[in-house]
């Protein structure tokens, strides 16, 4: 069996998560890792950066508003970009389960079978262009589907619209509103995949982009039960190969020599801090508090070979942005000047290093 340190460990992993940045199109970079988390749409525009060459925010805009790419709930039933041609597979496979599971809370809001039915049938009539939240709310008012406009009823409500295949996110507006609309028109009809093809296609590209991993890693990142997780790496069994990953049997594909990752300014939420089972390799232990803070917000960190070095901030003056960046006391930064120039190219806006916050 093959053996990889700590620091190999990592560096596939960086490769495989394509933090070199050389995709040439949003949906390569949203394709490498099968999707990025995009409750946060900065966020989620930070993460196409750092796995791209020369893209735009305005290009990840222009590629929603495209249709090369499509915000939908899906990994850990949580909002994420998507390669639009993967929404088929992704969201039948992870739909239904996340449908079924939300079901409890669903009917704590008083979102019952009988409400949910009489939604769905409204939302196919009413969403006949991208609409806001507020818009479906009331027009769904209109049709007798009376929602809570401040609690979790719309929320929920879109949520299982989307893991049914009804729903998914269009374009946001010039607010960064999200407005919504219905799949078959977005996106156009989606051929069903069975449920073994599915978990065989998920583990594939979910081993390519984010490998060495475990069974487990992937549980924890797509949110499926352990079974299936171990389904799925069966299905590809005589395609894998075990290695002893910084200790860990873990299991890796053949692939092309992907170039190795440069210094990183992730943002917040990035793939590669929540794409694993726990970031013991990826986050000193003395500062994991300081990266997830709480409440499930994994804050922006400056990433060298693989290693969470510090966290940073921008600081917006009305001509320009800071970069302002505190360093792990024990963590030496290395030369941050040429990613905080791609970081202002990227925004399309003058950026600079501030001094390190004490």
């Amino acid at each position: 069996m093959r053996r990889l340190d700590a620091n190999q460990v990592r560096d596939a992993r960086t490769r495989a998560q394509g933090l070199a940045g050389t995709a040439t199109t949003v949906a390569d970079a949203v394709r490498q890792v099968v999707g990025l988390q995009a409750q946060d749409v900065r966020a989620n525009r930070l993460a196409v950066r750092v796995r791209t060459a020369g893209l735009t925010a305005e290009d990840v805009d222009q590629a929603c508003r495209g249709r090369t790419v499509v915000r939908t709930w899906a990994m850990r039933g949580t909002l994420h970009m998507l390669a639009a041609e993967d929404f088929g597979w992704v969201n039948g496979l992870l739909g239904p389960y996340f449908a079924d599971k939300g079901a409890p809370r669903r009917r704590q809001l008083g979102l019952d079978k009988a409400l949910l039915e009489q939604a769905m049938a409204g939302l196919t009539e009413i969403v006949t262009e991208p609409l806001t939240r507020r818009d479906i709310v009331e027009r769904l008012a209109d049709r007798g589907v009376r929602l809570d406009p401040k609690s979790q009823q719309p929320p929920h409500l879109f949520g299982y619209a989307a893991n049914t295949g009804l729903l998914c996110r269009g374009p946001d507006t010039e607010k960064d509103e999200p407005t919504y609309v219905l799949v078959r028109d977005w996106l156009g009809e989606q051929k069903p995949v069975d449920e073994p093809e599915a978990l065989a296609i998920l583990a594939e590209r979910y081993l390519r982009g984010h490998g060495p991993a475990t069974a487990g890693d992937l549980a924890m990142w797509s949110g499926l039960p352990i079974t299936k997780a171990r389904a799925a790496f069966d299905a590809i069994g005589d395609r894998i190969e075990v290695v002893e990953a910084a200790g860990v049997e873990a299991a890796v594909l053949e692939q092309e020599d992907l170039p190795a990752a440069p210094t990183r300014l992730l943002g917040h939420f990035d793939a590669y801090l929540l794409g694993y089972r726990g970031r013991d390799l990826a986050v000193p232990e003395a500062h994991r508090k300081a990266v997830q803070a709480g409440g499930g917000f994994v804050m922006p960190v400056v990433l060298g070979k693989g290693l969470a070095l510090g966290t940073w901030r921008t600081k917006a003056a009305k001509n320009s942005i800071t970069v302002e960046v505190e360093p792990f006391e024990d963590r030496k930064l290395p030369d941050l000047r040429n990613e905080v120039s791609d970081l202002g190219r990227f925004l399309g806006r003058q950026t600079q290093l501030g001094a390190p916050i004490e």
